[in-house]
């Protein structure tokens, strides 16, 4: 059996054409990372495009490549935790399958935990970032941070970016007491483990908004309430 020190997962819903270029990418920049100690975990979230045949196929063909599919919509957060908890490697991490955040910047994530970090996570508003987005999604995400840093207590900048690495073990600890099962799951994360002081990076990264990504304004209020729960948890947690 092949050691295994580096599990990347792609969270996928609905997919297919992100797919065809993550997928060869992926194998390229990890083998350049971890040479033969990898695996490419594609969590495969309810989808109906033909995503799971198509990573179905090449799993068949690549024991680099793992498909974990669910039948049912899990969301992000439990897509990812189940992922994470079948991993086989020491170091887990995931990036967004359109490839947003630039894959030059994989071997630094993976080399933060290397180098004895708990988490990293790639940054948008650090101001050595680079990104394209549009304005709308810009103010969106700026304001959102500034709340969790404000109400949350965070010292992070960017919390949301979809490109973020692990100690496994580490992470396995402290994914009990993660009550998110979709988008708010990164942040919970990030706050949670600072308060149990973890060591994190965070470094810039040259980001593009993908096709298609929209805030409307039930997103903003979810946003908001997202923050105010997790909040009222803490407190509670720690009376």
């Amino acid at each position: 059996m092949r050691e295994i020190e580096v599990s990347a997962v792609l969270p996928v819903y609905n997919d297919l054409l992100a797919l065809r270029t993550a997928i060869p990418q992926s194998l390229e920049t990890l083998e350049a990372i971890a040479p033969g100690r990898f695996e490419l975990i594609v969590a495969e979230d309810g989808s109906t495009d033909g995503s799971t045949e198509f990573v179905r196929e090449r799993e068949a063909n690549d024991p680099r490549i793992r498909l974990l599919h669910s039948d049912e919509r899990l969301g992000r957060g439990r897509a990812l935790n189940r992922a994470f908890s079948g991993a086989l490697g020491s170091i887990v991490c995931y990036y967004d399958v359109d490839l947003a955040t630039d894959m030059r910047h994989l071997p630094e994530l993976v080399d933060a935990i290397r180098n004895g970090n708990d988490i990293a996570t790639g940054s948008r508003l650090l101001p050595e970032s680079v990104i394209v987005r549009s304005g709308g999604r810009e103010i969106a995400s700026r304001g959102y941070n500034t709340l969790v840093r404000t109400i949350l207590g965070s010292s992070l900048c960017d919390h949301q970016c979809g490109f973020k690495a692990f100690r496994r073990d580490r992470l396995l600890s402290l994914i009990p007491s993660v009550t998110a099962d979709h988008w708010f799951w990164d942040t919970e994360v990030l706050v949670r483990a600072q308060k149990n002081g973890y060591r994190i990076q965070e470094f810039p990264v040259q980001w593009r908004q993908g096709e298609g990504t929209t805030v409307r304004r039930k997103d903003v209020v979810e946003m908001g309430s997202a923050i105010l729960r997790l909040w009222w948890r803490l407190h509670v947690e720690k009376n």
